[in-house]
C-alpha cells in the first residue's frame, strides 16, 4: 500500500500525519517505510530520529561539449526547450542549472560533439527509525529542480506493507512527481479560508491525475465549517478530524510524535490507517 500524504499549502500538519501513520503501522506489526519527498526542506527526521546507515549522491545528466568536433550548426540550442545550451559565434554555452537531462541535445548533434556528463544535485539518506524504514532526499542549496531528487527517493523505496510518501506542499511539479504511482492520496488541510482555497487546488490536481483520495482535517475546531461543507458537497470522504489540541503542539515543539506522547492519538491514527486500507482495497 503506497500512500502519498499531500497538502495544498505548507503548515497544515502533513508531516505530522505522515510520520504518525508510519509509526502506528509499524507498532501494529506491519512493515512500514517513510519517504520524505519534501527534498527542499525535509523535516520528518526531526520526529522519527532515524539512524542513517547509507548516503547516496543524486546526479542528473548534463551535456559535455567537445568544441573540436562542433561545427556550430546550432541544432542543440534549437531542440532545447529550457535554454540550457546555446550555440553562437562558433561557441557553445551550457547552463547546467537549467538542464533537465532530456538527452535531446546530444541525440540531435550531427557531429557527435555532445556527450552525456553528470553533476550532483542532491543526496539520499537511508536508515531505520525503530520499525520504520526511512528514506529522505536533500536538494543541494542553490538548486532549482527538485523532481530528479524526488525520483531518486522513490527509486530507493524499500519493500514494505505500507509506504508513506511525505510530499512537498502545493500542487506543482515536485508534488506530481511525489504522488505518481501511489495507490491513494491523503490530502491534509485545516479549517481556514487559506486551507480551503489550497485544498480545492489539491483536489483539482488529484482528480486530473485520476488518483483516489480523501481528506484529513487537522486542527479541527480552530476555524470554521466551510472545509467540511465543501467536502460534503463534493462527495469527498473526510477520514479523520484531528482536534486543535495544545498538547499536540507541545509534543510537536519537542520533536515528539502525537501517537507516542498520547495514547488517544495512537488510536486515532490506527483508525485512520484502517480506513485507508479499506479505501485502497476498494480501488484495487
Amino acid at each position: 500500500m503506497r500512500i502519498a500524504v499531500c497538502s495544498g499549502k505548507g503548515g497544515t500538519g502533513k508531516t505530522t500525519v505522515a510520520t504518525n501513520l508510519a509509526v502506528v503501522a509499524a507498532q501494529g506489526g506491519r512493515s512500514a517505510a517513510y519517504l520524505d519527498c519534501d527534498v527542499e526542506e525535509p523535516n520528518g527526521a526531526l520526529f522519527l530520529k532515524p539512524r542513517i546507515d547509507e548516503t547516496r549522491p543524486v546526479h542528473v545528466s548534463i551535456p559535455q561539449v567537445d568544441l573540436a568536433k562542433c561545427n556550430g550548426c546550432g541544432e542543440c540550442g534549437r531542440i532545447c526547450q529550457y535554454s540550457a545550451i546555446v550555440a553562437m559565434n562558433g561557441q557553445v554555452l551550457t547552463f547546467p542549472e537549467l538542464c533537465h537531462g532530456c538527452a535531446g541535445c546530444w541525440l540531435a548533434c550531427p557531429t557527435g560533439a555532445i556527450t552525456e556528463s553528470h553533476r550532483q544535485t542532491g543526496q539520499l539518506e537511508l536508515g531505520m527509525s525503530g520499525g520504520v524504514r526511512f528514506v529522505q532526499g536533500i536538494l543541494n542549496i542553490g538548486e532549482v529542480m527538485s523532481p530528479p531528487v524526488i525520483a531518486a527517493v522513490k527509486d530507493a523505496t524499500p519493500t514494505a506493507e505500507l509506504t508513506v510518501f511525505d510530499a512537498p506542499p502545493g500542487t506543482s511539479c515536485p508534488v506530481i512527481e511525489s504522488v505518481r504511482d501511489s495507490d491513494f492520496v491523503l490530502l491534509v488541510t485545516e479549517p481556514t479560508p487559506f486551507g480551503l482555497h489550497d485544498l480545492k487546488l489539491a483536489v483539482e490536481m488529484v482528480r486530473t491525475l485520476a488518483l483516489p483520495f480523501a481528506v484529513v482535517i487537522n486542527r479541527a475546531g480552530a476555524g470554521d465549517d466551510e472545509t467540511a461543507g465543501y467536502c460534503d458537497r463534493e462527495g469527498i470522504d473526510v477520514l479523520a478530524e484531528i482536534p486543535d489540541d495544545r498538547r499536540v503542539a507541545e509534543a510537536y515543539s519537542r520533536g515528539e510524535l502525537a501517537c507516542e506522547a498520547m495514547p488517544e492519538y495512537r488510536e486515532l491514527y490506527a483508525n485512520l490507517l484502517a480506513k485507508l486500507e479499506s479505501r485502497v482495497r476498494a480501488h484495487a
